[in-house]
């Protein structure tokens, strides 16, 4: 009798087993998926709109961040000075507009009252030194703005959250404007991309669900939705090579490597204790609807 039983619980278990492991080849073959797959998130190159001497540093490398809050500094005195400039300049602009107008306003009563005595050349000249005046205030003021907003880019601000990476300077460094100096690693916009052989693609749908498991955290497999798939990727044969000819590379015949196409999971909510990197190893399944 005890023979019997420990039979049919063997045989019960195995099963059991083979169940499980039909159930996993079943859905291995009916959802597609890729062990080819990496976190992705926008990165900010962090770019000095104008140049200077960096006076002050106020993060670290890999420091988390929140939008506003101030990276670093570029000396501000060159540019303090050409907003004073500017101002003293704006201040000569209309103090030199109120005499245009007062001799145009002169002018415009003699004529008034006896045409015969101020010239149509006076006449003109004081209306167009007048207007050209006014011209001058614009200009003026437009000077004093730009020179405000040059300051006020001598301080350089987070503008996403996230963390900062690549500090490759310091306090002295040259700054360049329009040169990126450091990276800002966006907490706010992750995403994966599961890399499909292009023999899946066609099982792909935009809005399917998707599963999504990463090397680091490999029991807490995440959620998520197919956002697009890419319409084209890029490749070596074909491109000119240097007398502008097709530059083919020979191909085996018996061999032929299916192309990957990049397929962008967005996530759901991540499951607590799940911090995604830029880069992290993913496999990713389409669940497909029965």
């Amino acid at each position: 009798m005890k023979k019997i039983i420990k039979i049919t619980l063997t045989l019960f278990t195995i099963s059991l087993a083979i169940f499980f492991a039909y159930q996993k080849f079943e859905s291995y073959i009916d959802n597609p998926w890729t062990r080819d797959g990496q976190v992705r998130t926008q990165v900010i190159q962090v770019t000095p709109r104008v140049n200077g001497m960096i006076t002050h540093i106020l993060v670290q490398d890999n420091q988390a961040v929140k939008v506003g809050d101030l990276l670093f500094e570029i000396d501000p005195s060159s540019y303090q000075i050409k907003l004073e400039q500017s101002q003293a300049r704006l201040q000569r602009t209309l103090e030199a507009a109120k005499g245009s107008k007062i001799e145009y306003k002169r002018v415009q009563k003699i004529y008034k009252r006896d045409k015969g005595a101020v010239s149509q050349k006076d006449m003109d000249r004081t209306e167009v030194n007048y207007y050209k005046s006014l011209a001058d205030i614009d200009s003026s003021t437009e000077a004093v703005n730009s020179a405000k907003l040059n300051l006020s880019f001598t301080k350089v601000y987070a503008q996403v959250d996230g963390y900062v990476s690549n500090i490759n300077f310091q306090i002295g460094s040259q700054a360049v404007a329009n040169k990126a100096i450091m990276a800002l690693v966006d907490t706010s916009s992750f995403w994966v991309f599961g890399f499909f052989r292009e023999d899946a693609i066609p099982k792909v749908k935009i809005g399917d669900k998707a599963k999504v498991t990463l090397l680091s955290y490999p029991n807490t497999p995440l959620s998520g939705r197919v956002e697009s798939i890419a319409w084209g990727i890029s490749h070596s044969d074909g491109n000119p090579g240097s007398n502008l000819l097709p530059s083919v590379k020979p191909v085996f015949q018996w061999i032929r490597l299916a192309q990957r196409i990049p397929v962008r999971i967005k996530l759901d909510t991540l499951p607590k204790g799940v911090e995604l990197r830029f880069g992290l190893t993913a496999s990713v399944m389409i669940l497909k609807d029965k």
